[in-house]
């Protein structure tokens, strides 16, 4: 559980967690530019993952943690799920790349709306977590919202749920693994550039690749791992210092500017559609309603305990 910082001062755990989510917010212009100098979703995708490797590993070097990595790495069962998560969190980022660069920033955004009320459903189901009448309420607009959705699309909000449902599997497995953030955030990422660092060498020998094509291209594709591990790292390290209440509202920052993008870039917004994602705000607003009365009495008991490093 996350226990707030001795002395009771969360403001730059705050500021990390708002600065974190802002950087997801962005996101999708940063992929859309990648797309508009001619890069495939799978060439982004490759990019993202090498080059994640050596950011994600300078975090562990600063947190200390290479006797950790080494473990993890003679764990086999430890690895094994790791590259569970590994497969899982690369099918959630190339379905997030290919749908931003496609017209679908909306669908995104409903996404990872959706993601924590899933969270709560299988919180229970997996993790045999209590769920009290605001979460059966939160969960049953989330449905609703994804029911007018797909009223509104003709059929299933097919993206936004292999979002909600990739991420969400990457959650319920990271759960189950015993390494910190960042040790497991390098072992995902060596896992998954052993695949993207032979495709971008194929494109780079292809003559199709972008690395090194212009000034721009190769500081977009080099930029793929701050954008990539940064973030992580970041919520990482104020998800232990503030209230778990806090981070409930803060979550909702990054689906929102996605959001704001896919209307701003004139994408398909029907009185229908609107209104699912009313309901579907209306189920963000009660999951943190819930989160913050879950939180109270927690925080009270844990005020001044140093949060565990």
């Amino acid at each position: 559980m996350t226990k707030p910082a001795p002395g009771g001062d969360s403001r730059p755990a705050l500021a990390a967690a708002i600065v974190c989510y802002l950087i997801w917010g962005v996101v999708p212009l940063v992929f859309q530019a990648m797309g508009h100098l001619g890069m495939t979703p799978w060439e982004i995708l490759a990019n993202r993952t090498v080059w994640a490797v050596p950011i994600a590993a300078l975090f562990v070097v600063l947190a200390g943690q290479g006797r950790e990595v080494a473990a993890v790495l003679r764990n086999r069962r430890t690895l094994a799920w790791l590259t569970l998560s590994s497969l899982l969190i690369a099918g959630n980022w190339g379905i997030y790349i290919w749908a931003v660069n496609s017209g679908r920033v909306l669908e995104t955004a409903l996404g990872y709306y959706i993601n924590p009320l899933l969270g709560m459903a299988a919180g229970a189901l997996i993790f045999n977590e209590k769920i009290d009448r605001l979460g059966y309420l939160a969960i049953a607009l989330a449905v609703v919202g994804v029911a007018v959705q797909a009223v509104a699309v003709g059929g299933l909000p097919i993206v936004s749920l292999a979002l909600a449902l990739s991420f969400g599997g990457y959650g319920i497995v990271r759960k189950r693994v015993a390494a910190s953030a960042q040790t497991g955030l390098l072992i995902e990422c060596l896992v998954l550039a052993m695949f993207g660092l032979a495709y971008v060498v194929w494109l780079q020998r292809s003559g199709v690749g972008h690395l090194g094509k212009s000034l721009p291209a190769t500081a977009w594709l080099l930029a793929c791992g701050p954008f990539t591990a940064v973030p992580l790292v970041l919520f990482s390290w104020a998800a232990r210092r503030i209230p778990l209440s806090s981070l409930a509202f803060l979550q909702f920052l990054g689906p929102t500017s996605g959001f704001v993008i896919g209307v701003a870039q004139g994408e398909a917004f029907t009185p229908l559609r609107a209104a699912s994602f009313v309901f579907i705000w209306g189920g963000a607003v009660v999951f943190a309603v819930a989160a913050l009365r879950r939180s109270r009495p927690e925080l009270m008991a844990t005020e001044l305990v140093e949060p565990a490093e």
